[in-house]
C-alpha cells in the first residue's frame, strides 16, 4: 500500500492512496474461503464448493465489500498515525470510467484512491483556575412575592354582568359568538360561540379586542381584521378578514380579596402557602436568568481565551442553519433587513462571526469533556425526556415514543445536558464571586456579543 499526502493547507488534508491488486485478491479469497461453509449451492454437499466456483458466483460482491472495507481500514490508518480529529466525513474519490471499474471488481488493477478530509485543530485548553465569572444575585423581596400574587389574583378575578343597555368598556369580559370570512368565503377555525373575550388582554388578532369596545349584549357587528404576517396558518397570514360578531354578554371585573380564602380556592392551604408557593417560583426565576448571564459570561470568557482556526467546513455548516432560518423568520413576518437598519450582506457577515463562534466553542467544549471524561448517561436523558412529556400534559405517550423512535432527537436532548455538565465543571475552578443586584438589573436586556 502506498499513501501519499498531496494537500497540506490549514485543516484541509488530500491523501492518494494506491492498494495492489494483489493485496486485493488475497482478502477477497480470504473472504470466499470463509463465505464456503456458508453457502448452499445446487450440486454440491455442504462446505464443498470449491473457491474457484465460488469466485465465479460471488467474486464481484465479494471484491466490492473488500474495497470498501479496504478504504474504511486504510484511511482509518492514515487519520490515526497522523493523529488527525475529523471535523466532517472523508471525501472519497473513487474510479468511474466503466473499464477502470470493471477491472478493479475483476481484481485485474491496482485500487487508487484519493481521500479528502478536514480536521478538528489542536486545541490548547487554557487554565480555568484563572477564570473569574461575576454571578448576579437577586433576593425576593415581600413586594415582589405580593406583586407576584396581585398578578395571580388579577388572572383570577371575578366577572359580574353589567346592567341593561351597559355598553363594553376596556378590561370587560365581552361573550361573543362570531363567523369569519376572507373575501366572503368562511374559512377553517372562523366560527366559535360562547367564547369570552376579554378586551384589553391581546388575546385576539390586533385589532380584534378594540373593535369591541362600545358594543352591547345583542348588538351584532362586523369587525374587519387583517391576520399578522407570520400567523402561524400559512392561509391565513396576512390575509384581510372579517367577523360578523355578535354580543351575547357584558361583564365588568370585580375586585379580588387577597386571604385565606383565595388561596384555598388555588388548591393551597392558606396565603401563608400562596406567599411560600409565589416566593419559591420566583427563587427559581431568578436563579435561572442568573445561570443564563454566568452561562453567557463563561462563554464569552471561552472565546477570549481560545482563538484558533475553526473548520472551515463546520462554520459554514453552521451558518447555513442559522441563515435559512433568518431568511424563512423574515419572509413570514414580512421584514426587509432594511428594516432592522442593516443589508443583507452585512447581516450574512455578522452571522458568519456568530457561526465561527459557536463551532469554536462547540469544539472547546468537546475538548474538555474528553479530556476530563465528562459523559451524560442514559438516566439524565430519561429524566429529561420525563420532563419533556411533562410540559405537554395529554401528550405524555407521544411525546415519549418520538424520542424513543428518533435517535436524533435524543441526541439533541442529550447536547444541552453535555454543555451545562462541562459548564458546571469549569465554574468549580473558576473563581465565581456573587454580586447583588436588581431584579431589572438581572432582566434589562444586554447587547450581545453572540448568539450562542
Amino acid at each position: 500500500m502506498q499513501v501519499t499526502e498531496t494537500l497540506a493547507e490549514g485543516l484541509k488534508h488530500e491523501f492518494k492512496v494506491s492498494v495492489p491488486a494483489s493485496d486485493l485478491d488475497a482478502k477477497a479469497d480470504a473472504k470466499l474461503v470463509d463465505l464456503k461453509d456458508k453457502v448452499r449451492l445446487n450440486g454440491f454437499r455442504p462446505g464443498k464448493v470449491p473457491v474457484a466456483h465460488l469466485k465465479k458466483v460471488y467474486g464481484r460482491s465479494v471484491m466490492a465489500e473488500t474495497i470498501d472495507q479496504t478504504i474504511r481500514d486504510t484511511n482509518t490508518q492514515i487519520f490515526t498515525d497522523r493523529g488527525f480529529r475529523l471535523a466532517t466525513e472523508p471525501k472519497i474519490t473513487m474510479p468511474t470510467e466503466t473499464k477502470e471499474v470493471e477491472e478493479l471488481l475483476a481484481g485485474k488493477t491496482d485500487l487508487t484512491y484519493t481521500v479528502a478530509i478536514e480536521v478538528v485543530p489542536t486545541i490548547q485548553l487554557a487554565d480555568f483556575k484563572t477564570f473569574s465569572v461575576e454571578k448576579p444575585v437577586v433576593e425576593v423581596t415581600d413586594a415582589e412575592v405580593d406583586e407576584a400574587i396581585k398578578r395571580i389574583a388579577d388572572n383570577n378575578r371575578p366577572y359580574a354582568a353589567k346592567a341593561d343597555g351597559a355598553k363594553a368598556e376596556n378590561g370587560d369580559r365581552v361573550t361573543i359568538n362570531f363567523k369569519g370570512s376572507i373575501d366572503g368565503v368562511p374559512f377553517d377555525g372562523g366560527t366559535g360561540e360562547g367564547i369570552p373575550v376579554v378586551i384589553g388582554a391581546g388575546q385576539f388578532i390586533p385589532g380584534f379586542e378594540e373593535q369591541l369596545v362600545g358594543i352591547g349584549a345583542g348588538e351584532a357587528r362586523t369587525l374587519k381584521v387583517s391576520f399578522p404576517k407570520n400567523y402561524a396558518s400559512e392561509k391565513l397570514a396576512g390575509q384581510p378578514a372579517e367577523f360578523e360578531t355578535t354580543a351575547t354578554l357584558i361583564e365588568a371585573p370585580g375586585e379580588t380579596k387577597i386571604d385565606d380564602e383565595f388561596a384555598k380556592s388555588l388548591g393551597l392551604e392558606s396565603l401563608d402557602k400562596l406567599k411560600e408557593a409565589a416566593r419559591e417560583r420566583l427563587v427559581a426565576e431568578f436563579a435561572g436568568a442568573t445561570r443564563q448571564r454566568v452561562k453567557r459570561a463563561l462563554l464569552d470568557r471561552l472565546d477570549d481565551s481560545h482563538k484558533f482556526e475553526a473548520p472551515p467546513s463546520l462554520i459554514e455548516e453552521e451558518f447555513n442553519l442559522m441563515w435559512n432560518s433568518i431568511k424563512a423568520e423574515m419572509e413570514s413576518s414580512g421584514k426587509t433587513f432594511a428594516d432592522e437598519d442593516t443589508t443583507e450582506d452585512a447581516a450574512k457577515e455578522e452571522y458568519k462571526k456568530i457561526a465561527d463562534r459557536r463551532v469554536r466553542l462547540g469544539l472547546v467544549l468537546s475538548e474538555i469533556g474528553e479530556k476530563n471524561k465528562i459523559t451524560v448517561t442514559d438516566d439524565e436523558v430519561s429524566r429529561a425526556v420525563i420532563e419533556r412529556a411533562r410540559s405537554m400534559p395529554g401528550r405524555e405517550k407521544e411525546v415519549w415514543d418520538y424520542y424513543r423512535n428518533n435517535a436524533n432527537a435524543l441526541a439533541q436532548l442529550r447536547a444541552p445536558i453535555y454543555e451545562d455538565k462541562v459548564v458546571d465543571f469549569i465554574l468549580e475552578l473558576a473563581n465565581v464571586t456573587e454580586k447583588k443586584v436588581t431584579r431589572e438589573d438581572l432582566f434589562k436586556d444586554e447587547d450581545e456579543k453572540s448568539a450562542a
